[in-house]
């Protein structure tokens, strides 16, 4: 992965941060609108209740990456991430348009990864042909599951025959594929978690993400929460079968919820969880931009009617935060520590500016309780490690001050 290398600022005492080279660069760009609302879902995704202007909503995309500029100049794209809310609701002219427009303003390396989310009520044939032909060169589609109840329960909009079917059209246009699902439905088995899971292993994907449904605060299920979850025994027999069947069938789990056939990990999140750069554009996206001032973390508003509104003003930011040092640990951390194989030691110098020194007492304390090892060159999470990440990451807070 190609890295931009400047010359920078060395490590201050006052909140700064010096970096001697920055990091890969990606674009997340976000597309606030859904059919409908589902209730587990925290993500800012709207239902569009009167339409929306996708021309008008593309053209202010635009506007906001050119906000961005400055702050990356020189510096090529990896990869970009279409996400939602549902990107597929858009047509294939409105997503060639944006492509193009986000070409003309910035450097793509050659092989960047280009990905877009879809849910598989919105799939056509035709639509998807001309979504490959506009430059989108991977897929990510919401399954959850092929079991109808299940797909019920969680308010999706499809049903396990629509399923299926979105996945034969994208694989006849696409050769990387993502498949999303979840486990710990509720009323679901250990039997019907890997049904799922051996349906999604019967079409040849190249990639598969497993989530554990939470309980997520401000989203319907945490205002009436169903009543026959799965409890924690059951959940976690559940995560492990998957594990080992994804495993037995030659899949890579390389972060806590990823697992890929090899050559097939998702570069784009590689990125965030390797504590890389992105530009965030869009209703609510993120961003994290690295330069010799320091890392600011950076917000978009987030609903839709307001972000417009705010990139014709000039103003697509809603907040703007520079990270302190004091912090940088933990949300080093909170990314890399995702990764099962763990990571090498210079990333966290080369990615936070800070020395390694100023983590030694949450290191020692970690691998006394047996959540990390670690050798001269190499930091992984164990098994134990992986299990309890939040108790692990907790150990890095306020880390990084001596």
């Amino acid at each position: 992965m190609q890295v931009t290398k400047i010359s920078l600022s060395a490590l201050g005492r006052g909140g700064q941060v010096g970096l001697n080279e920055l990091p890969p660069l990606s674009l997340y760009i976000h597309f606030p609108w859904c059919v409908r609302k589902c209730p587990y879902c925290d993500f800012n995704s709207h239902e569009p209740k009167s339409g929306f202007d996708e021309m008008a909503y593309v053209d202010a995309l635009l506007r906001d990456l050119e906000f961005s500029l400055p702050e990356v100049w020189g510096r090529p794209l990896t990869s970009i991430f279409m996400g939602g809310g549902t990107p597929s609701l858009f047509s294939p002219q409105a997503m060639d348009a944006l492509l193009a427009g986000v070409r003309a303003r910035m450097r793509l390396q050659p092989d960047a990864e280009i990905t877009m989310e879809a849910n598989p009520g919105t799939f056509e044939a035709e639509r998807f042909r001309g979504y490959r032909e506009a430059g989108i060169n991977r897929l990510s589609i919401g399954i959850q599951s092929f079991k109808p109840a299940h797909l019920q329960a969680l308010g999706r909009i499809h049903d396990g025959e629509e399923a299926r079917r979105a996945i034969d059209i994208a694989l006849s246009h696409f050769d990387n594929v993502n498949l999303d699902l979840m486990y710990a439905l509720p009323g679901q088995t250990l039997d019907e978690a890997l049904a799922d899971l051996d349906t999604a292993l019967s079409y040849g994907i190249t990639h598969l993400s497993a989530y554990h449904l939470t309980i997520e605060p401000n989203t319907l299920f945490a205002v009436e929460t169903p009543r026959n979850l799965p409890d924690d025994e059951v959940s976690a027999d559940m995560q492990e079968a998957i594990e080992a069947r994804l495993a037995a069938a030659g899949f890579e789990h390389y972060e806590t919820s990823a697992f890929a056939r090899p050559g097939r990990r998702a570069r784009h999140n590689l990125n965030y969880w390797q504590f890389g750069d992105y530009i965030g554009i869009g209703a609510g996206a993120h961003g994290k931009i690295s330069s010799h001032a320091g890392i600011v973390r950076q917000m978009r508003h987030k609903q839709p009617a307001a972000y417009l509104k705010a990139v014709a003003e000039g103003k697509p930011l809603q907040s703007s935060r520079k990270v302190t040092r004091e912090e940088l640990p933990f949300e080093f951390m909170m990314n890399l520590l995702r990764l099962t194989e763990g990571f090498e030691w210079r990333l966290f110098q080369e990615r936070t500016g800070l020395p390694l020194s100023g983590i030694q007492s949450a290191l020692t304390q970690a691998e006394a309780q047996g959540l990390i090892a670690r050798d001269a060159v190499m930091l992984r999470p164990t098994l134990k490690g992986q299990r309890f990440l939040n108790d692990l990451l907790t150990l890095f807070l306020k880390e990084g001050d001596e």
